[in-house]
């Protein structure tokens, strides 16, 4: 890219977008590489365990590179010592690519310090060391193995409705995973099946030298910074969940060594910082279903400031007060953020279920409904069900039913409006 110090929002959203791996052609069949290639782009993956459509960490990879066979995401992460991802705390629990490791071992040894970590797991290693060093004991012993199958063993204290309900065996196995001694060898389901660290990471990553906290930050926001393309210091500090004091520090130091270059965005308030090896593309012809946990929406405000697109997840809110519904994708048309579909897969009648549709207002919902319709075919066959059927609510419904009966875009799947 040709040095700029000023850029618009739409270049902004573009340079956004091109890091993020949306400016690339679709391979016809992804394969190992492919997803290997995207998952060290992205830096991390976030996982999610909301299955109601398919698990969240499924698809990133998905509206980046189309109908994978998601075993390849499984066997990244958990192919014995020919993985090339592992599980840890990044922005929030993520797959992260094993080199990374060495760069998150000053977290680690904070949270066995007691320190970046929740406070529930500080208490238990806290109050009671000699049973964190048991459950330690029965993972070298017994690994993988789930902390379910330890519960009610030793002096466990049984599950109840206190923090996240989890037992005292769940709250050791967890602190031992913050503080990098055990980590997932697998998982049984959506269960992790803890191992020791060093049975599960290829050797050459365990014995990788290991920066000290401050280079090891720096190169964390040197990641995110590839990741993001163009973004604020509390962006680059979100991707990685780091501390303000730690972020705002190694910025400065990767500012004065070239690393990262400060810009402004025309309408942003605070300062933007690019990466250096960031691209501009000319034009963003993507079409594709976000998750909601997907990197290039997770910051919501980062989101709102791109897109203009205020985003929250209605999980959690009554069925009565949500606005746009329950699990509710964006739809990335081109360079803009054009709706948001609330999904549902019925895996019993093979049936993509679209509850609600919202259109944006900058948005036609006569040009969106039919490419929109085309993504929700391409996500139904992704997920091997048979029939779309588009609900009444929201102000796109009614377009996206207009193209049900002439819907021969999604190829095989039998489409009905209900």
């Amino acid at each position: 890219m040709t040095p700029k110090e000023r850029f618009s929002p739409t270049e902004a959203r573009r340079i956004a977008l091109g890091a993020q791996g949306f400016c690339q052609a679709r391979p016809g069949a992804p394969d190992a590489g492919h997803l290997k290639k995207l998952t060290r782009r992205l830096g991390l993956v976030q996982i999610d365990s909301v299955n109601v459509l398919a698990r969240a960490h499924y698809l990133p990879a998905f509206s980046r590179l189309g109908g994978y066979d998601t075993e390849l995401l499984h066997q990244a992460a958990y192919a014995g010592r020919r993985r090339h991802l592992f599980e840890y705390w990044a922005h929030e629990a993520s797959y992260i690519p094993v080199e990374t490791y060495p760069l998150l071992r000053w977290r680690m040894a904070r949270a066995a310090a007691g320190s970046d970590i929740y406070g529930g797991l500080a208490t238990i290693a806290r109050e009671k060391p000699d049973y964190v060093e048991r459950m330690y004991d029965q993972v070298r012993q017994r690994g993988p193995i789930a902390a379910g199958e330890i519960e009610g063993e030793e002096d466990a204290t049984p599950r109840s409705a206190g923090w996240w309900g989890w037992s005292d065996a769940k709250r050791a196995m967890e602190y031992l995973f913050w503080a990098g001694r055990i980590t997932t060898a697998s998982r049984r389901g959506f269960e992790r099946l803890y191992d020791l660290t060093e049975r599960v990471l290829p050797r050459a990553v365990l014995d990788a030298p290991v920066p000290d906290t401050a280079e090891a930050q720096r190169q964390l926001m040197a990641i995110a910074a590839r990741a993001l393309g163009l973004a604020t210091e509390p962006d680059l500090r979100d991707y990685f969940r780091l501390r303000p004091e730690d972020s705002k520090a190694r910025l400065a130091e990767l500012i004065e060594a070239g690393a990262i270059l400060p810009v402004a965005v025309k309408g942003w308030s605070q300062p933007a910082y690019l990466d250096p090896a960031a691209r501009l593309p000319r034009r963003v012809e993507a079409r594709t279903l976000l998750s909601p946990f997907d990197p290039l929406v997770f910051e919501r405000t980062r989101t709102e400031r791109l897109w203009n697109f205020r985003y929250r997840i209605e999980i959690y809110v009554p069925e009565a007060k949500r606005v746009h519904g329950y699990y509710v994708l964006p739809f990335l048309l081109g360079d803009k953020l054009a709706a948001r579909v609330d999904l549902k897969a019925d895996r019993a009648n093979r049936t993509l279920l679209v509850p609600a549709a919202h259109v944006e207002g900058h948005a036609d919902p006569a040009a969106v409904a039919p490419e929109l319709f085309i993504a929700l075919g391409e996500m139904a066959r992704w997920l091997g069900l048979e029939r779309i059927e588009i609900g009444p609510r929201g102000d796109l419904a009614p377009w996206l039913a207009r193209h049900v009966p002439a819907g021969m875009h999604a190829g095989p799947i039998r489409q009905t409006a209900s």
